[in-house]
């Protein structure tokens, strides 16, 4: 992996439709790319990371600028990655949220964010929703073995809850057939360690991802290869009466547990 130091124009940027599954105004990402490397993210086989080594002086005068609303940090790139324990950019930058007394919502799957307790105990109405696509360990040594285990992520959220810092739990992205034997399980654990709330998004395969994709189940899940080809036929979504059905039982899970099943 490779790291290279880039100055940026601008960093917040304005959302520009209804945000049902976050609940944001504005997003905002410390570093370009990923470490984490997770085989169903589009940007998992770049190997350069970039850090927007001025994106503090450059949210601070952006700031001054804008309405206030809550900033979603994290919106396409972990803001905890690795390198972020060199760099604290994005221990910086909220910083600068609590400065402007904006709202913030941190999407991570990375247990470095305790790191930050103390700041994020004075953001105004700080959120954190931290991600896993299965309780099982098999699953994810293969989608994305570069990330802290889902025992590892449950447990956060309770760590971060009990800080009186509001935490859920995200299926994100949900696996077609890999997991849906595990929704019950998985909502029943996030209401055991405290979630405040859960959500969920189905796996997209964009562009070159919908073939590199298909690659990795040839050699992992061969018997669901044909199940995806036609699941995602006709766009690099699945098929909604498929979404539809998966979300019901979503809700079923969320009412049984008596968990939120939004922001």
């Amino acid at each position: 992996m490779q790291y290279k130091h880039i100055q940026v124009n601008s960093l917040l940027n304005k959302i520009q439709t209804n945000d049902i599954l976050f609940s944001g105004n504005y997003t905002l990402d410390p570093y370009k790319n990923c470490e984490f490397e997770c085989l169903y993210c589009d940007s998992s086989f770049e190997k350069t990371i970039y850090i927007k080594q001025n994106a503090p002086e450059i949210l601070e005068k952006e700031l001054e600028k804008v309405e206030k609303g809550k900033i979603i940090v994290g919106s396409v790139h972990d803001p905890y990655q690795k390198v972020e324990k060199q760099t604290g950019l994005t221990r910086k930058l909220l910083k600068i949220i609590v400065k402007h007394g904006f709202d913030c919502h941190i999407l991570t799957k990375s247990d470095l964010i305790l790191r930050d307790i103390d700041v994020l105990s004075n953001i105004k109405n700080c959120k954190v929703t931290v991600s896993l696509i299965s309780l099982n360990q098999n699953i994810s040594q293969v989608f994305e073995k570069n990330i802290p285990s889902s025992e590892i992520r449950m447990t956060l959220v309770e760590k971060l809850n009990k800080h009186t810092i509001e935490t859920g739990v995200a299926l994100i992205p949900m696996l077609p057939f890999i997991v849906e034997k595990e929704l019950e399980e998985i909502i029943k654990q996030a209401k055991k360690h405290k979630a405040c709330y859960f959500l969920s998004k189905p796996l997209e395969l964009k562009g070159d991802l919908k073939n590199i994709f298909i690659n990795i189940l040839k050699k992992y899940y061969p018997n669901h290869v044909k199940r995806y080809i036609e699941l995602y036929r006709d766009s690099y979504k699945p098929d909604e009466e498929y979404v539809k059905n998966i979300n019901n039982k979503i809700m079923f899970f969320c009412k049984k547990y008596k968990i939120k099943n939004q922001v």
